[in-house]
């Protein structure tokens, strides 16, 4: 990769769960970083929505918050009380009230938008293809927050979809000039789509992905995807849940990662 990433870059990273323990690898070395402001995300539409809500700083509000039902074990009773939060948040952000919601919701939305501004460097790792629409309001969502299925209607993206809302994110002028996009796409398999229906959703990642490339200089692709499950597909290389990269792997990626987009440090 020809451009190098420096310990004075701000990084600012989206994406899934395996974005979050290379983002945590990132900090560990001293890298100046931001991941997920709004929490674990996905699929490319809830990615893209995160990064145009820190862009135009439109504050959320009442409307935007949800009720989570209280929840039940099997045999434990209740796990989790009644709690507050967004179509567009990681059940981490579930709050008490509406209010506390909304100050952390807020908070993070200001943080994140400063960050993003001053960021050199943005890293976006995409999940699924696979997207749940929420049929009242009518909007795709990042979490579904144990919300009965039939409010939901499940989609799966095309390629020229992510293309375009993409193209519109690195074209935006209020990101201003100098900024480097880097894509990947998660190892981590989605198992509830069927084997057949995970392979498909990550080929539809990959093309998009390719294609934003093939258009703009300013965007890059990291190859995690094939480190894990062609040069790493030893199952000894995945957690319990033959799902997971286990520890050893995501320090094998995030070393690959280092050599082939960070600026090696002199001294």
């Amino acid at each position: 990769m020809e451009m190098k990433i420096t310990k004075g870059d701000r990084i600012i990273s989206f994406g899934s769960c395996f974005a979050t323990e290379i983002g945590k690898m990132f900090k560990d070395e001293g890298y100046n970083i931001m991941n997920n402001p709004f929490g674990v995300l996905f699929n490319p539409v809830s990615i893209y929505n995160s990064i145009s809500r820190l862009l135009s700083r439109t504050p959320f509000s009442m409307e935007d918050v949800i009720e989570r039902d209280p929840l039940y074990g099997k045999n434990s009773g209740l796990v989790a009380p009644k709690s507050y939060a967004s179509f567009y948040h990681h059940g981490s952000f579930a709050s008490p009230t509406p209010d506390d919601f909304l100050a952390k919701a807020n908070n993070a939305l200001a943080e994140g938008s400063d960050f993003l501004q001053k960021s050199s460097v943005i890293i976006v790792t995409f999940g699924t293809s696979w997207v749940f629409r929420h049929l009242e309001r009518d909007i795709i969502v990042s979490n579904c927050h144990k919300i009965p299925s039939y409010d939901f209607r499940r989609e799966r993206l095309d390629v020229d979809e992510i293309v375009e809302l993409f193209t519109k994110l690195m074209e935006d002028p209020r990101l201003g000039d100098g900024k480097e996009w880097i894509f990947t796409v998660s190892p981590i398999r989605h198992l509830k789509d069927g084997l057949h229906g995970n392979q498909i959703s990550k080929a539809i990642l990959h093309l998009a992905i390719e294609k934003m490339c093939a258009s703009h200089r300013n965007a890059h692709y990291f190859p995690s995807y094939e480190i894990v499950l062609d040069e790493l597909r030893d199952y000894s290389y995945f957690a319990q849940d033959t799902v997971h990269p286990s520890e050893e792997t995501i320090r094998i990626v995030w070393e690959r990662f280092r050599s082939s987009c960070c600026q090696p440090e002199r001294g």
